[in-house]
């Protein structure tokens, strides 16, 4: 099976992850991240690349190890890594504010193997001895520890976004596959996941379960029939994945059953029943002839009983069927721009005119380059000078490309004391502002809401970034109360962003729907700090349809024209 770039970046990134909680030294460290962001940054398929040391950044080493992976679908560096290292240390990454760096320095020095003994450290007082922690560390970390003793069996959808991936690639590929979906609560966009469900079309089943059987990730068939497969995927939890295999003529009629939710399908069923007709995974039966009937679309299936189409999104509990008259819902064509995005002047990995090269291969009208501001040293914040910098670079881009319009902005912090990064002298001179915070997430509502209330006051803020601070499954945020938030943004017009970033998701689909109902202006971005990631577009606009959210009410499907107009009215 063929290795896609994807897996092979993410095997760089991995191995750098391994040898930071392992305390090798920081070029070899640094060596892999570089040759991951080199793989990225380079526009052709990883078939098309005949020498890997002719990129940038990619010595013998690494060069090795890639083509190893290539050839053999494993990597001897990585296995041994992950040898030398206590698996304990990997579930502990997912606590808020202990980077692999932190983990290395717990384990070398207290001897840290696992969830268990970094509780008794903290309790023992050890950890805030540490140079680099502290009280308050100890405190958080405690804190976390109770939360991911807490969690369940269901992962957040951004850990799922690269077998996402991979499954689909893999799929894309199978010659007898005719068609094929996600089903379940990953096409219902879920914020957590138990396992993944695809449906696939076929005539001929069996090459098409031998070729999923054969996928480079699956550890273990659980389930083979001709018609169900269930595989278990590498990885310490065991993923398990489900593959529905239907003949074309049930495709729909199965989609729309394996889609769900449970309630959704049960009042299908009484609609069905009080019709003397039995709906399946196979289609409908009329009780009194026996007929039965297969549809073409799942459309088609939805309007045979007098319902205007349903999307996968709202299927819920079931009261979306009556509630639901068949309004449009905002669609990823709908989008022309996508206004939250970094670049390698602060943290993200590739150079502003890749990052604007790669929005106008999406044929967006315009975007917004929003680095970070000085105050987040440990993103490259920007200062004043190198602000003013970038904005005389992407006034050269904007002549070089007239196709899109590039609007020079920043993701400014709102400072724990309230005071922003920059003065109004300065913000006034960019086009597009975006306020956030990303500290003090243990201070009070009060506090928290003081300083959101300074961001809302001023007129040069023309929007606030994922709202609540949360990180889907790993932390809930801070304490923000959303619906006064969401009044401020109302009585300010200052729009409130919906992150595609999938371990984000902020504004979540319910957050959303509030402000969509208080007249609130929503973006859908994406906070972007790769080319990759700008795909992550998709899983924002999922959330928001999930939030019933109309094209109207998000800022990003304005023409070009009509959205300065928009930002020049609020500012005024």
């Amino acid at each position: 099976m063929q290795i896609d770039k994807r897996s092979v970046i993410r095997l760089l990134e991995q191995i750098a992850v391994y040898m930071e909680l392992k305390g090798e030294n920081h070029f070899k460290i640094a060596a892999y991240r570089k040759a991951a962001s080199a793989l990225e940054a380079d526009g052709r398929d990883i078939s098309e690349i005949d020498n890997f040391l002719e990129l940038p950044h990619i010595g013998k080493a690494t060069a090795s190890t890639i083509e190893e992976f290539l050839s053999t679908g494993k990597s001897s560096l990585l296995e041994q890594l992950k040898n030398e290292i206590p698996k304990g240390l990997i579930p502990l990454m997912q606590i808020q504010g202990l980077g692999a760096k932190k983990i290395s320095k717990l384990y070398r020095e207290l001897g840290i193997m696992d969830a268990e003994s970094l509780r008794k450290a903290c309790e023992e007082g050890k950890v805030e001895t540490l140079k680099g922690f502290g009280k308050t560390t100890q405190s958080n970390i405690l804190r976390a520890l109770d939360a991911l003793g807490a969690k369940t069996d269901r992962y957040p959808i951004g850990q799922m976004v690269p077998v996402l991936l991979m499954i689909e690639e893999t799929l894309s590929q199978i010659r007898k596959v005719e068609k094929f979906s996600r089903a379940g609560s990953a096409r219902r966009f879920e914020e957590t996941l138990k396992g993944l469900d695809y449906v696939i079309a076929t005539f001929d089943p069996k090459p098409v379960i031998e070729e999923i059987l054969q996928m480079n990730e699956v550890v273990e068939a659980v389930a083979v029939r001709l018609s169900k497969v269930t595989v278990k995927l590498k990885g310490e939890n065991g993923l398990q994945v489900t593959f529905r295999v239907v003949p074309p003529d049930q495709y729909a009629a199965a989609l729309q059953y394996f889609t769900g939710s449970k309630q959704h399908n049960r009042r299908m069923r009484q609609i069905a029943k009080e019709r003397g007709e039995k709906i399946s995974e196979y289609g409908v039966e009329r009780l009194d002839t026996g007929e039965f009937l297969t549809f073409s679309s799942e459309a088609s299936l939805y309007h045979y009983f007098g319902l205007p189409y349903i999307p996968p999104e709202i299927r819920d509990d079931g009261s979306e069927i009556e509630m639901y008259k068949g309004t449009p819902f905002i669609q990823l064509d709908d989008l022309r721009g996508d206004l939250h995005m970094h670049t390698d002047w602060s943290d993200g990995k590739a150079s502003l005119e890749k990052m604007v090269n790669a929005c106008r291969r999406k044929g967006y009208e315009y975007i917004a380059i929003t680095d970070h501001s000085k105050y987040l040293k440990v993103a490259n914040g920007l200062s004043r000078e190198r602000l003013l910098k970038q904005m005389e670079e992407i006034r050269h881009l904007n002549e070089k490309y007239p196709d899109i319009l590039i609007l020079s902005g920043i993701e400014m912090d709102i400072l724990p004391d309230g005071t922003l990064d920059f003065d109004d002298g300065l913000l006034s001179r960019l086009d597009f502002v975006i306020a956030s915070i990303h500290s003090g997430f243990g201070q009070s509502r009060t506090q928290i809401m003081k300083r959101f209330r300074r961001a809302f006051e001023n007129p040069h803020i023309d929007m606030i970034a994922h709202p609540t601070g949360r990180l889907v499954g790993k932390r809930q945020g801070y304490d923000v109360d959303i619906d006064l938030l969401i009044q401020w943004a109302k009585e300010t017009n200052t729009i409130l962003e919906l992150s595609g970033d999938p371990n984000r998701l902020d504004l979540s689909a319910t957050n959303a729907r509030k402000a969509q109902e208080a007249g609130v202006k929503i973006a859908i971005n994406t906070d972007a700090h790769s080319i990759r990631e700008l795909d992550n577009i998709a899983f924002g606009v999922g959330t928001a349809r999930k939030g019933w959210i109309e094209p109207k009410n998000v800022v990003n499907t304005f023409s070009r024209e009509q959205f300065i107009r928009f930002l020049n009215e609020k500012r005024r």
